[in-house]
């Protein structure tokens, strides 16, 4: 199996951005949100208290 590292830049030697997974927001019944990655069909969260994030 080959190994190696990686740099994390693009070929102007910018650094590049990480992939970040969608997440998807559902309530599975009043005050219960469950939050689903896209592609991880094994794993969820979920929360009795969700929060607005402040920007």
């Amino acid at each position: 199996m080959p190994t190696g590292t990686e740099s994390g830049a693009d070929e102007d030697g910018e650094p590049s951005m990480p992939e970040t997974p969608t997440v998807s927001v559902c309530e599975s019944c009043p005050g219960r949100t469950v939050f689903i990655e896209s592609g991880n069909t094994e794993g969820w969260i979920a929360s009795d208290l969700t929060v607005e994030p402040k920007q």
